[in-house]
């Protein structure tokens, strides 16, 4: 029975900051650090051994698994890196404050911009330095592809050609695949496991640092889920 670990990065330094983050990188906070050492300790203890690993290509991402796996020393497993799983980009409202925001354009509207399924913020222009086109880890995508503002279901839509094409072929074979993403990519990834209707997902909640084990029959669907150290999902 294959298994699927989801594992949200811990605590960044603009979460602690209450920034929008989304393409922007940061680093871990030191709460991010342990909470990242501690999802290795409760997948040590639910005995999880992972056999292979994919992750975003953003630092606190990336940051979380290596801690994670230094714990239950599995860091040699294979490891694999894609775009589609970074989060959800926040388009003119990446690296503002949040409570700034609300003042500015009214709590409601941030709300909505945030939490709806298919509301994109505002986007912005391949000339601004957040855009991904100014980034060199996506000099080599191509332009159509990387977005300027993104709402949960843009998300969904390009999340989902990784996961058929990459993490699919990986837990086919029985093994226990590790997914260390983000709150937005890895609620996408949720929705599409459950079946969560569209007007449901807004609700969901993954928090920092805890691992989410799904244990999968062989059409892939969830037999059983927990998140770890945590009342059942």
């Amino acid at each position: 029975m294959p298994s699927l670990v989801l594992l949200r990065h811990g605590q960044s330094t603009w979460n602690l900051d209450n920034k929008f983050t989304g393409w922007q990188e940061c680093g871990l906070s030191p709460l991010g650090v342990e909470e990242a050492t501690r999802a290795g300790r409760l997948l040590a203890e639910a005995v999880v051994d992972v056999d292979v690993l994919h992750t975003s290509l953003q630092d606190r991402a990336i940051a979380t698994a290596n801690l994670a796996l230094d714990q239950i020393g599995r860091s040699w497993v294979p490891v694999h890196r894609h775009w589609r799983l970074n989060e959800r980009h926040y388009g003119d409202l990446e690296g503002r404050d949040k409570a700034e925001t609300a003042a500015l354009h009214s709590a409601e509207q941030v709300r909505v911009w945030r939490r709806s399924y298919d509301v994109p913020p505002p986007s912005i222009g391949p000339d601004d330095p957040r855009h991904p086109s100014n980034n060199p880890r996506y000099a080599s995508l191509p332009s159509d592809v990387l977005p300027a503002g993104e709402c949960l279901r843009d998300v969904v839509v390009r999340m989902l050609p990784y996961w058929y094409d990459a993490i699919v072929p990986d837990l086919a074979g029985g093994g226990v695949v590790l997914v260390a993403a983000h709150g937005n990519s890895l609620r996408a990834l949720v929705k599409h496991l459950k079946g969560i209707p569209d007007a449901e997902i807004p609700t969901l909640e993954i928090p920092t640092g805890v691992p989410w084990l799904f244990e999968l029959d062989a059409e892939l669907a969830p037999v059983n889920d927990e998140l770890l150290g945590l009342r059942s999902a």
